[in-house]
């Protein structure tokens, strides 16, 4: 359970990354609102996969999750830089995630 934890913290990881930008510095109220309780809700996630996970393979997975998918939801939703070795970086967070959870993160 304690993975699934850690992939649900970082889908809210995502989306409080995301939130920032349409809350426009916080001016935006419904998008300000949004990214609050994404925020909560990425770190009780963590904190939950944290009880069974060592601390540093959960936040290393957390971060790698919010940081892919933030760039992919970038490039689809803003426009931003589809360049092959940003997309071949992202590629290698990609294996140290799977890295992380085929060598037996478990506590």
């Amino acid at each position: 359970m304690s993975w699934t934890y850690v992939l649900i913290a970082g889908i809210f990881e995502i989306g409080w990354a995301i939130g920032l930008k349409y809350s426009n510095g916080f001016k935006e109220l419904v998008p300000t609102i949004a990214t609050i309780i994404s925020f909560i809700l990425s770190f009780y996630f963590l904190m939950m996969a944290t009880k069974d996970l060592p601390i540093g393979t959960a936040y290393a997975v957390w971060t790698g999750i919010g940081s892919v998918g933030v760039v992919i939801l970038g490039i689809v939703l803003f426009g931003e830089s589809k360049d092959v070795l940003r997309l071949a970086c992202i590629g290698l967070v990609v294996a140290g995630i799977l890295g992380l959870k085929l060598t037996g993160g478990d506590a």
